[in-house]
């Protein structure tokens, strides 16, 4: 079968440089008064939740120690830990739906919790987050809450004046305490004002301020949101160890994941030798052995076994290439991934297209590489095996996630046949996503029933790469 190759723009993504008109501060301006309603429904509903939230915690916590003698207290305890850690989550998810940027959630799982109720209780209490979620529940959120809260409904107040109209001051006389924003205002310069005229400055300064706090309405919803975040950030935000301790497990699950795919591919060879080239040059050792013995009696005979035993070597010989095209074909070496899928493609008794969206001169890690040559051809030999299929598309490129600076190489692999592919154990799929995860890649595999099917192979590639990949667009 023929492959047809399609080259297509790279899709390597980048963080775009932001149009000039968007920095003006005029623009800017307008940009933090879209988020000014979002802000003000947050700013207004925090302090209920947080006075809810301190009234809960402090009875709860409160009652635990007032009756830990008893054990029941540790239990009431637990529920304050369990309450806290629930409001933290509430705040954490308010200050992401006012645009704020997202706090990486902690580690609450231990692995002292699988080993009965003393290791749950010891990894419960040993959790530096729970005991910090209950002092930003208890203490911290409800004073700062309280706080931004006021500060929102007096700028609010004092905004909302000049929509009234004259509603800063109707009659001098009506005024308790004789306090006048005008006269205090003109007293820095020796003047006060009295009757008509004390009245209509009154208004004027009650507009002035009014407007004042319109304009700055969204640098101190804006401000406060990022107060808020600041705090969470530290008090409700994953420690520096937490992403450590998951790295840690990552590696020790792609170690083993490797371990295992390497275990599977190393029998599957065993068993693929053993059932074909061996069995076919052990049946050629007999054949050379049987033409020797009649090489002078039967000569005729002789040739017969002689061209069986080449038969065999021949065969042996297209069983060994066609094992190797599994590891690293020459092909994949001298002329790169692409090229070696489309090989694989000809090979495929179902059309392939082959789609490029790699970067131009993009030189891939070795490893990498034939890595995603085997998963792309082993997509490509169970979809022409399994799926029924009559068009297959091998998808190749290169995505860049903007925050984390981080590049991935991708081979998507997409057929139209009946769909219902699963991963089952020992199968092919499954030995895929073992070895993809012994590389820190990922496998994802959408089949619905009636398809098309979609085998996803994502392998993470070097800082350097990123480096290049970054600087090439």
């Amino acid at each position: 079968m023929s492959t047809e190759t399609i080259t297509a723009p790279p899709t390597t993504e980048a963080v775009p440089p932001m149009p000039p008109e968007t920095t003006k501060p005029r623009a800017l301006y307008w940009r933090l008064w879209k988020n000014v309603p979002r802000e003000l429904l947050f700013h207004l509903l925090s302090f209920p939740i947080a006075l809810t939230a301190f009234i809960l915690t402090i009875t709860l916590f409160s009652s635990g120690v007032g009756t830990l003698v008893t054990f029941i207290g540790l239990f009431i305890i637990v529920a304050a830990l369990y309450v806290s850690r629930g409001f933290g989550i509430v705040e954490l998810a308010m200050l992401e739906w006012v645009k704020q940027p997202r706090i990486e959630r902690p580690e609450w799982q231990d692995a002292r919790a699988r080993t009965g109720f003393g290791g749950w209780l010891m990894a419960l209490f040993g959790n530096g987050h729970y005991w910090l979620y209950l002092l930003h529940t208890m203490i911290v959120n409800f004073i700062v809450t309280l706080v931004t809260w006021t500060v929102t409904i007096v700028w609010v107040s004092f905004a909302v004046a000049p929509l009234i109209p004259w509603a800063w001051a109707t009659d001098a006389s009506d005024r308790d305490g004789n306090f006048f924003l005008a006269n205090w205002v003109l007293g820095f310069w020796g003047n006060s004002a009295s009757g008509t005229d004390l009245l209509i400055l009154e208004n004027v300064f009650g507009v002035i301020l009014g407007l004042f706090a319109i304009a700055t309405l969204p640098f101190i919803t804006r401000g406060i949101a990022i107060v808020r975040h600041q705090i969470a950030r530290g008090m409700l935000g994953s420690f520096k160890s937490d992403a450590l301790q998951r790295q840690v497990i990552d590696l020790t699950v792609s170690r083993g994941a490797a371990q295992s795919a390497e275990g599977h591919s190393l029998r599957r060879l065993e068993r693929d030798i053993h059932d074909g080239p061996q069995q076919r040059l052990v049946r050629q050792q007999m054949d050379l052995a049987a033409a020797e013995r009649q090489l002078e009696s039967n000569p005729e005979a002789a040739r017969e076994l002689i061209a069986s035993a080449m038969l065999q070597s021949r065969e042996a010989l297209e069983e060994l290439r066609a094992l190797s095209r599994g590891f690293a074909p020459p092909i994949l070496l001298d002329r790169g991934l692409v090229a070696a899928l489309e090989s694989a493609g000809v090979r495929s008794a179902v059309p392939v297209r082959i789609v490029s969206e790699l970067p131009e001169g993009i030189d891939l890690p070795q490893e990498i590489e034939r890595n995603a040559y085997f998963a792309g051809s082993e997509a490509l030999a169970n979809a022409a095996k399994h799926s029924g299929a009559t068009d297959i598309e091998v998808r190749v490129g290169v995505h860049r996630n903007p925050e984390s600076d981080d590049s991935w190489l991708d081979v998507i692999v997409t057929d139209n046949g009946r769909g219902g592919a699963v991963m089952v154990q020992g199968h092919g799929l499954a030995g895929l996503d073992e070895r993809l995860r012994g590389l820190g890649g990922v496998l994802t595999v959408a089949s619905p029933a009636g398809g098309p099917t979609i085998v996803s192979a994502h392998f993470p590639l070097t800082t350097v790469l990123t480096t290049t990949l970054a600087a090439s667009v």
